[in-house]
């Protein structure tokens, strides 16, 4: 068995991993890029492999940074199957849509602002959209639901088997089998405890391990304390009248949060203000999580013992129509608006930071992983001018950062999920992890369990036997 990484090497995004095994080439994984946006366009607009000799694909879950360039891919060439979870299928489905026509939109609205750029003497790249919606309906047809725990043969003599990685809704973690060795795939591990959906599973005994390593170097705060910070933000801008924007992930983020602000507002420990969800992907994704209460974990069951809608209740709206959106931006505070894009790389939400970030009455929540040199980061890091479409703005609203919320495990809590296999494990690669997450998690494992630990490049290769 041979594996190449190309994707989330010694960074966050664009996990892609090409395994070779049997006779047969297949990729872990096929996600988005993100970052510097022409960078980000020319890797993810071309392949490192030839696209044609790739048999299968094996998804371990729905975020874009997982699945995203699946429509590049089969632009490119590629017919044959994606195997994923029925929950994954379904929010695939949603989201490949939603990326697709954000990026007609993106790429529409940057050069709407070439265009007055150069007029003044400035003359900036033209910017076109990764894939189109049509590339996205073609890829539909290519998955084929695996139910959780189900071993399936992708290729003969190649086999893989999924457990509940519990990061998002149909997640996974996995061992795939071949040529004797047997290759475990972290996927991204979530962390106990989370809302909604259930712990991470103990996975199946395996030769070499590739594991995410985000939040490698850090310890997150308790999960408990979620409901009493979330409520504190909100109460401290609802007191100055002001607007909550909140850069969402609109699938999983999104449904977390409307789940404790429901209970907040159920408690009465928060003011009865206005929340909105706005961002057609995150209603769609809302209703996938409806259809799939075979994945939720015992609280977000009791809301349907109770015939109640854990995603609902009366102060909440839910934004489709763009005019709606818009007119968000009249509304005075005191409000909360959760719109993605989750890093800030485009959607609804740059329309409401240009019209938000600039008075101090309002918060700028962030709640989820910001990547290096995205807009989120730099927000997070409170740099006194951000680039909002290109153009700087003063950040003088309050800055909050919501991080017990994040659906990756942190250097604490791999250690632990890895420990049932460790005994047997030759090799771990850590990936979707920058390379001080990674040399902190590669010195812990090392010292933990005595086994190598490395982050392997863009582009290299090993041999496993």
């Amino acid at each position: 068995m041979k594996i190449t990484f190309w994707g989330a090497a010694r960074t966050v995004t664009g996990s892609m991993h090409h395994v070779e095994a049997a006779g047969a080439r297949f990729l872990l994984d096929c996600g988005l890029y993100q970052g510097r946006r022409q960078e980000a366009f020319d890797r993810n607009s071309h392949f490192p492999f030839p696209v044609s000799d790739i048999h299968a694909l094996i998804l371990s879950h729905a975020h874009i940074d997982h699945s995203g360039n699946l429509p590049t891919l089969v632009h490119n060439g590629y017919s044959g199957p994606i195997y994923t979870t029925p929950a994954t299928v379904d929010l695939c489905l949603a989201m490949l849509a939603d990326s697709a026509h954000l990026q007609q939109m993106d790429a529409e609205f940057c050069n709407r602002r070439r265009n007055h750029r150069r007029a003044i003497g400035r003359d900036d790249r033209e910017c076109i959209p990764l894939y189109l919606p049509e590339d996205a309906e073609r890829t539909y047809p290519l998955f084929r639901p695996v139910a959780l725990g189900e071993r399936k043969e992708i290729a003969e003599g190649v086999s893989y088997k999924t457990y509940d990685a519990g990061h998002m809704l149909g997640s996974t973690a996995m061992v795939v089998e071949a040529d004797g060795v047997r290759l475990g795939f972290s996927g991204d591990v979530g962390r106990p405890g989370l809302p909604i959906i259930r712990d991470p599973e103990k996975m199946g005994a395996c030769d070499y391990l590739i594991m995410e390593s985000t939040y490698g170097d850090r310890l997150h705060k308790q999960i408990h304390h979620v409901a009493d910070k979330l409520a504190d933000v909100v109460n401290r801008a609802a007191s100055r009248g002001g607007k909550i924007v909140a850069p969402s992930f609109a699938v999983g983020r999104t449904q977390q949060l409307v789940l404790v602000l429901h209970e907040l507002m159920d408690t009465h420990r928060i003011p009865s203000i206005p929340i909105f969800v706005d961002s057609p992907l995150a209603v769609n994704a809302t209703d996938v999580f409806r259809k799939h209460s075979e994945c939720y974990d015992e609280e977000a069951r009791r809301y349907l013992e109770k015939s109640e809608d854990p995603f609902g209740f009366f102060r909440l709206k839910y934004v489709r129509d763009v005019n709606e959106s818009k007119a968000l931006n009249d509304l005075h505070g005191p409000f909360l608006v959760l719109a993605a894009s989750g890093m800030c790389e485009g959607g609804r939400i740059l329309h409401h930071l240009r019209n938000t970030i600039e008075d101090p009455r309002n918060t700028v929540l962030i709640t989820g992983y910001q990547a290096e040199n995205t807009l989120g980061r730099k927000i997070m890091d409170r740099q006194s001018e951000v680039p909002v479409f290109g153009e700087p703005m003063r950040l003088r609203a309050e800055v909050a950062v919501l991080d017990e919320l994040s659906g990756h495990a942190d250097q604490r809590e791999l250690i632990e999920w890895m420990r049932p296999i460790a005994a047997g494990l030759k090799k771990v690669f850590l990936v979707h992890g920058e390379p001080e997450s990674g040399a902190a998690l590669a010195k812990v494992i090392r010292r933990e369990y005595g086994v190598e630990a490395v982050q392997p490049g863009r582009g290299e290769s090993f041999e496993l036997q």
